[in-house]
């Protein structure tokens, strides 16, 4: 192994484990830094021999952050909460934690860093998840201003949490799908695959430094569409239930306090904004990727929660 020495952050999450794949394929050598090896050892057999060190590493202390990226010659930051628990809070995570990794960079001297945010990040945002992205930029700009910024709307894959959810949803009995705020909040999913291949290109390419892409797929949803995609995969007829904002937001106070809770009201101040790329950004086109369409591969995954699993009839009826 000759090439890049890649530290990727948050490498065993759902985005990290494509982001591995891909670096291992193109045979740079990967340093996974998680806070728990032990649950990424699925990440080993994606290269050769010795080709992905797994490395314990906690995002909030100083000292393990600084062995993460030493001798590296790019650094991917991918660590993110989208529910606080415990010291994990957005705020530790998404600010502090951006902001450690950003200096320790500089400090080591790497030649790349990639820090992954999200479409709709903000300082002025009311939802502390945006508003936290937002302030973790300006972080990582300040302490490591050559950084290269990856904002993508809602990813789609065979592990997200997103279609899955509500495929999952729609099975429930008796449980009609909510249409938060109507289901007219407009979404832009792009694919997993196509976000790493992004991510892979900022951290070992040339000429993409202190840019900012906003990473998008073909097609803007709306989330009634979304529903509507979700239920046509996996051939099942659902009630959809308008839930304004103000209902939606009592729900997610008694919901918020569970463990992986269903519902947050910082989720609910999020769908009050559309989540698409901005008519003026860079997108994945830019890094010379073409978006794939959600239609084209949701139906791959989903189909598990069809009646009769991946074995449904093309025909099928619902």
């Amino acid at each position: 192994m000759t090439r890049d020495l890649v530290t990727v952050i948050g490498g065993s999450g759902f985005i990290g484990r494509y982001v591995v794949r891909l670096l291992a394929r193109q045979k740079h050598r990967i340093r996974v830094a998680v806070r728990h090896p032990n649950e990424a050892l699925f990440l080993k057999p994606m290269g050769d021999v010795g080709q992905i060190q797994l490395l314990p590493t906690n995002i909030r202390n100083a000292a393990s952050v600084a062995r993460a990226v030493d001798g590296a010659d790019a650094v991917v930051n991918l660590v993110g909460i989208l529910q606080p628990s415990g010291h994990q809070n957005f705020g530790s995570v998404h600010v502090a934690g951006a902001d450690s990794v950003a200096k320790a960079a500089a400090a080591a001297g790497v030649r790349r860093l990639v820090q992954l945010s999200a479409i709709g990040a903000d300082r002025r945002s009311e939802s502390d998840y945006a508003r936290t992205k937002g302030e973790g930029e300006m972080a990582v700009r300040a302490a490591f201003p050559a950084a290269t910024i990856i904002r993508p709307s809602i990813v789609f894959g065979a592990e997200d949490e997103f279609f899955n959810r509500f495929a999952r949803m729609a099975c429930m009995p008796l449980l009609p799908l909510p249409l938060i705020g109507g289901g007219k909040t407009r979404f832009q999913p792009v694919y997993v695959g196509d976000v790493a291949e992004a991510i892979a290109r900022a951290a070992t390419q040339d000429g993409l430094a202190g840019q900012t892409f906003e990473l998008g797929g073909p097609k803007v949803f709306s989330f009634r569409e979304i529903l509507e995609l979700v239920l046509a995969e996996i051939r099942r007829d659902k009630m959809m239930l308008p839930v304004p904002f103000f209902a939606a937001k009592i729900v997610a106070f008694f919901t918020g306090i569970l463990p992986n809770a269903p519902l947050t009201m910082d989720q609910v101040e999020l769908l009050k904004h559309d989540n698409v790329v901005a008519g003026d950004a860079r997108t994945l086109r830019d890094l010379g990727i073409e978006p794939t369409p959600a239609d084209a591969v949701v139906g791959a995954y989903l189909d598990r929660f069809r009646r009769q699993g991946q074995f449904s009839k093309p025909a099928e009826a619902a």
